[in-house]
């Protein structure tokens, strides 16, 4: 797929054969580029059974371009190298460790969003 504006002089009409294929490509457009969701995790403890974790960050990161997190209290934005730099600006405190967990890849896409819910 282009980025460049189609030239066609007829444009599909919605709900047609063609709007919904190029429907079908914008979704497929969107997976192939959609940037990977993590969070950051406080952690007090060692992981076991009197453990306790929370999110304290949500973050986006592309393929080949920086990685973004913000806080969950939407005051702290960064714009970092990698996820992995994420988890050294959470875990200054003693006794607290920070680890990323990863959402799952998405593995569908819809145009209007009540489809998406």
């Amino acid at each position: 797929m282009t980025a460049a504006p189609s030239q066609n002089p007829r444009p599909a009409k919605p709900g047609s054969a063609a709007a919904i294929s190029f429907d079908q490509e914008l979704c497929g457009l969107v997976l192939d580029t959609a940037p990977r969701l993590f969070a950051v995790v406080q952690v007090c403890g060692d992981g076991g059974a009197d453990s306790d974790g929370w999110v304290v960050a949500w973050g986006l990161v592309d393929s080949d371009g920086p990685t973004h997190v913000v806080g969950i209290d939407g005051r702290t934005r960064m714009a970092l190298a990698s996820p992995e730099h994420a988890v050294r600006h959470f875990a200054w405190r003693p006794g607290i460790t920070a680890r990323l967990v990863w959402l799952a890849q998405p593995g569908a896409a819809a145009i209007d969003r009540a489809d998406a819910a």
